[in-house]
């Protein structure tokens, strides 16, 4: 693999099953010594909780290839074989004083990851290098809501200052998956929102009346659930950073095939709403491998359902891809056989894409 001057990824949502199979992909990154080479991230959901991971466990830094190999690769394999993100937030409910979150779980991931995983750092302290973008989706306009070292928001409302707002409650914000946890309610008085007109030079912000008093904060899938939009332009096919080479680790499952729709099947809607979801990822997935064809050496997307065996019937695309949405504590086989996957996968990618 030829070293690129500079490396953009994008981790996608999926639980449980995303975490450890992107694991298995940095594996090989860092194995090819690429890691000092990533300058910026972009992750939804399960990638966002992956990376405050990898982060709290080499003192909040980005780690060098060889400690990624030696100590947060081990030390992570461990701890997700021991406890739970799902356990952790339920733990926090039993808490009397926490009964309030019940109806917004994500309040509890939040907790749990702080006390629990010990993420208690603000976004302010996070390292400058790589930049790292935790995406959610504001459920007020339906935009990609982005937390940054330097500041929280969307394009649209406008952006105020990070500098208090704690790690865990992103992290948990753009995990916060409708019917599992829930959004997080953010107090937006709170904040001092500004906004610049589009295309404007950084520093003619004018503060803002954004029109909401709270914002309920989901899930970064539901926008965009490759986290690939702070890198790539979809509309007009081409990076926002010249001369990025940009990985895609897509974990998201597929669409499950059939569907009962007799009258009174309450999952109606919801299979509707996935069937949305689908042909919207469809849709990024295609315009950015058309873009890595036009582009070769530029990228590589790294998708879960793809077999390492192209002509054979692949037992381990079909576990892992079809492996459950959940945060929950999994075992030692299960571990290895995610992230393995993901590092066959990521292999066979290198050498499709041309890297």
């Amino acid at each position: 693999m030829i070293l690129p001057p500079s490396i953009a990824l994008a981790l996608s949502g999926g639980g449980i099953r995303a975490i450890v199979f992107h694991l298995g992909v940095i594996r090989l990154l860092a194995e090819r010594r690429l890691l000092e080479h990533v300058e910026r991230i972009s992750t939804v959901s399960g990638g966002s909780l992956l990376v405050g991971l990898i982060l709290q466990a080499n003192q909040y830094q980005w780690p060098s290839s060889d400690l990624f190999m030696e100590s947060v690769y081990p030390n992570l394999r461990n701890s997700l074989c021991n406890k739970s993100f799902q356990w952790g937030a339920l733990r926090q409910l039993l808490n009397p004083v926490n009964l309030p979150f019940v109806f917004s779980r994500a309040n509890l991931l939040a907790l749990a990851i702080e006390k629990e995983w010990n993420i208690r750092i603000k976004l302010s302290e996070l390292p400058i290098r790589p930049e790292w973008s935790i995406n959610a989706t504001t459920a007020e306009n339906g935009k990609r809501f982005r937390f940054k070292r330097s500041d929280i928001g969307d394009y649209q409302l406008g952006y105020a200052s990070a500098e208090d707002f704690h790690l865990s409650s992103a992290m948990a914000v753009s995990a916060a998956f409708p019917g599992g946890f829930g959004p997080l309610r953010l107090d937006a008085t709170l904040f001092n929102w500004q906004k610049r007109e589009w295309n404007a030079l950084k520093g003619t912000e004018q503060p803002v009346n954004i029109g909401y008093k709270s914002l309920h904060l989901y899930d970064g899938g539901i926008y965009d659930n490759l986290g690939l939009e702070p890198f790539f332009d979809a509309g007009r096919s081409k990076a926002k950073h010249p001369g990025t080479t940009i990985i895609v680790s897509d974990a998201g499952r597929p669409l499950p095939s059939g569907f009962d729709f007799f009258s009174l099947n309450p999952f109606r809607l919801k299979r509707v709403a996935d069937i949305m979801s689908d042909q919207s990822h469809a849709l990024r997935v295609r315009t950015f491998s058309n873009y890595l064809q036009e582009s070769p050496g530029r990228g590589a997307f790294i998708y879960i359902g793809t077999p390492i065996e192209p002509t054979l019937p692949c037992k381990s695309a079909t576990y892992t891809s079809n492996f459950p949405t959940t945060l929950r504590r999994i075992d030692l086989t299960e571990f290895d056989l995610l992230a393995n996957h993901g590092y066959q996968v990521a292999k066979q990618a290198e050498q499709a894409c041309g890297l």
